[in-house]
Formats: structure tokens, C-alpha cells, sequence
């Protein structure tokens, strides 16, 4: 595999899901949080979540790591790459960037 670098851009995510490149995309966010918006075929655990649900994630491939702007899912992303998962990269800006830059019909909160 290629090394994955530790975040990609909003772009990025966006060139990958519109490609079908193979990649899980996991939203870190809360229950009442993907509820104001959430990016479909997403794999969601909550942050707090996710060392007792690791065991759901590949451990080859890409892992895309999404919070609201970016900060949760560099904390997750540095703690799935410490345990081994070296395809996991931070989606730079969050959902934010995305409701901005992708698809402005996505509120942002």
C-alpha cells in the first residue's frame, strides 16, 4: 500500500467518494451532531467510541477520519495510527469545509 498521508483535503475526500476509490470513511461526530448533517456511506462511531470499536475498522486501506472542522479527527487519527492502522488520514476542515466548499446545501454548525 502507499503511504497515506496523516491528513487529506476536503477536495481529496471528495475526488476519492466521486472515483469510487477504496476507502472507509469514518464520522467521529455525535448522534445529535450527524443529525444536522452527515455525508452518506459513512461508517460513524462516536469519538469516545472508537477504542472499543476499533475491531470494526480495516486494517488495510484507507481510513478517512471526519469530525465538524478537523481537530477530534486528528486525535483519532493519530490514535488509529499508533495502533496500527497506517491508512488512517484526517479529513482537514471537517464537515464544516465540506458544507463550504463541496456541497453548501450541508449545514454548518
Amino acid at each position: 500500500m502507499d503511504e497515506v498521508p496523516l491528513e487529506i483535503s476536503i477536495e481529496e475526500l471528495d475526488r476519492m467518494r466521486k472515483e469510487d476509490e477504496p476507502h472507509t470513511l469514518l464520522d467521529i461526530r455525535e448522534p445529535h451532531e450527524l443529525q444536522i448533517s452527515a455525508l452518506s456511506g459513512s461508517l460513524d462511531i462516536p469519538m469516545g467510541n472508537v477504542p472499543e470499536r476499533v475491531d470494526e475498522l480495516p486494517r488495510e486501506g484507507t481510513i478517512a477520519v471526519l469530525c465538524r472542522t478537523g481537530n477530534r479527527s486528528m486525535k483519532v487519527t493519530m490514535w488509529l495510527r499508533e495502533q496500527g492502522y497506517e491508512g488512517a488520514t484526517n479529513v482537514g476542515g471537517g464537515i464544516n469545509a465540506w458544507a463550504e466548499r463541496i456541497d453548501p446545501s450541508l449545514p454548518q454548525y
